[in-house]
């Protein structure tokens, strides 16, 4: 066998082979032998079918799969050995009437040619990077919620403006009726609040569904309703009292410390807000982390600069996916994909330059990381070393969470190469200014 490369271009590229019968021929002897002896044709006993007859039946298949196999094994050893840096797969070209009787047969396979390219990490204009932290104003609204949550409810004669009222929304023409509790600090409608307050239990009231509520997104759920009705409804619903109460708010006593953060681990409200603060910014950097992470990528592939072997590409998803595309559809999908492809390219880069390989006992020691921060919120907080190593290796004997596991590991390294290279610039915010600046 022999095997040569026409380079086209810088992009792309054709390997020729030619394969001999010697390459073949002893292989293809052997198993159509084994037919042979194995084959049930009718009119002659098993073991004694004539070899012209087996070759007949069974050779040019035979022939076809041994010379197929042959061209995959070669051709990746040969794309190893030449190290080619392809994209996609040896792609081969039509041959129409080929003789698969010749002597020599001869194929040709078309390469796309990975482009070369340098990433530099110190974009010219500096990346931000959140720090989020949790304000006076954050921590005081936790600390009110954690109060309401575990306080305890009295019952009221009468609705007052805090109280909380349990009650049946009702409106025939709409199909609804659904019980809920209507929380008296959510209602918007002036109007509302006047028909509500000083109503008792058995009291219905009339109420208009357009500005009820301060949060607009609550009011599906209010009225049982899914939330593409609920956009724009307009119409008056019937509210029927079943019971009001007073939700009292809980002492910030040790009760209520170890009932929240286990027994003794905080001892004062001052602790609590502490608290309150180092786990709100532990979340936050998270989300910090995954805006820096999106937006370097995005800057890389919108400045690193390199061509790709477009054509190639197109031919190659219209050819090799679950059913063949056409012409178009290639290209669509090729438009939708090339964003993808390029930071593929950028990455892999960036992890040859940077050595950022994920070794098999890296990726246990981050799995069970994983698996011991689960375990943790399920109150087990010191499980064993062997029930870890354990839970890790059933854990990574599924391929897809091998590969789950790896995505985030290698997010993990990346995030860390960009903190330390790329041109960054540290923004602090709260958390109301990092939605309101990067969301909108």
């Amino acid at each position: 066998m022999n095997i040569t490369k026409e380079q086209i271009d810088a992009l792309n590229a054709v390997l020729k082979v030619a394969i001999s019968k010697d390459d073949y021929q002893d292989k293809v002897e052997k198993i159509l032998k084994d037919y042979r002896k194995n084959a049930n044709i009718p009119g002659f006993r098993k073991g004694q079918v004539p070899m012209g007859l087996i070759k007949k039946q069974y050779g040019k298949a035979v022939l076809v799969d041994e010379v197929n196999k042959l061209l995959q094994d070669n051709l990746n050893k040969y794309l190893v050995e030449e190290k080619l840096d392809v994209l996609g797969n040896p792609l081969p070209k039509q041959q129409d009437n080929f003789n698969w009787d010749a002597e020599e047969l001869a194929f040709e396979f078309e390469l796309g040619l990975a482009p070369d390219f340098e990433v530099p990490l110190k974009t010219k204009k500096a990346i931000t990077h959140y720090q989020i932290v949790a304000d006076k104003k954050m921590i005081d609204e936790q600390v009110d919620r954690i109060r309401r949550q575990y306080g305890k409810l009295v019952a009221r004669p009468a609705i007052g403006a805090a109280d909380e009222v349990n009650g049946t929304f009702v409106n025939e023409a709409e199909a609804i009726e659904h019980k809920t509790t209507l929380e008296m600090g959510k209602v918007k409608s002036k109007k509302a609040l006047d028909a509500l307050k000083g109503k008792k239990v058995g009291d219905t009231v009339s109420l208009k569904t357009k500005g009820l509520l301060k949060e607009d997104y609550l009011l599906p759920s209010m009225l049982g309703i899914p939330r593409e009705k609920a956009e724009n409804l307009d119409i008056e619903v019937q509210f029927t009292i079943a019971e009001v109460n007073e939700r009292q708010p809980a002492v910030l006593d040790q009760e209520l410390f170890d009932r929240l953060f286990g027994k003794d681990a905080v001892k004062s409200e001052k602790e609590m807000r502490e608290k309150i603060k180092a786990d709100s910014e532990a979340q936050f950097l998270q989300q910090a982390d995954q805006k820096l992470l999106n937006d370097v990528t995005e800057r890389l592939i919108e400045t690193v600069k390199f061509d790709l072997p477009a054509e190639f590409l197109k031919k190659w998803m219209q050819n090799t996916g679950e059913k063949p595309l056409s012409s178009e559809e290639a290209s669509d999908e090729y438009e939708r994909s090339e964003k993808g492809l390029r930071y593929q390219l950028i990455e892999g880069k960036l992890i040859k330059e940077h050595d950022l390989n994920i070794q098999f006992d890296e990726l246990k020691e981050f799995a069970k990381g994983f698996i011991r921060s689960q375990m943790a919120q399920y109150g087990q907080v010191n499980p064993k070393e062997e029930d870890l190593e354990n839970i890790a290796m059933r854990v990574l004997s599924n391929q897809d969470e091998i590969k789950r596991l790896s995505e985030q590991l290698m997010s993990q390294k990346m995030l860390g190469l960009f903190k330390e290279k790329a041109n960054l610039k540290t923004k602090e915010v709260t958390y109301e200014e990092f939605v309101k600046e990067v969301y909108g």
